[in-house]
């Protein structure tokens, strides 16, 4: 377990040396927990989250890819409320496969391009 972990920072390391996110176009982190999907817009000039979005703010039951999805259309709506309307896509050393292309395929369907 601690080997899978200490990969995936490793990964994640690796990824933020090349993305960095602005307040025009910030980062879109995602963090992915056993039971919940996690995700934020991070202006790394200033070192601020713009917005978030979380499983844990759905009242409905689903499937956790559902959720994933649920979470980027979130994020997105929140994101264009802001007049974001381009990000930088940070997978946080996860796969792009499963929850996070979930995620990411909801945030472009709502309009959020990257």
């Amino acid at each position: 377990m601690a080997q899978r972990l200490t990969r995936r920072k490793r990964i994640h390391y690796r990824i933020r040396k090349k993305v960095r996110g602005t307040a025009q176009r910030p980062r879109l982190n995602v963090f992915r927990s056993n039971n919940h999907i996690y995700c934020q817009l991070i202006d790394d000039l200033r070192g601020y989250t713009l917005a978030s979005a979380s499983s844990r703010e759905l009242k409905e039951k689903l499937p956790k890819k559902d959720m994933a999805k649920k979470v980027g259309e979130l994020i997105a709506e929140r994101a264009l409320a802001k007049s974001i309307h381009e990000v930088v896509f940070d997978r946080g050393g996860y796969l792009y496969h499963g929850r996070v292309k979930a995620l990411a395929d909801g945030a472009r369907e709502k309009g959020i391009k990257f």
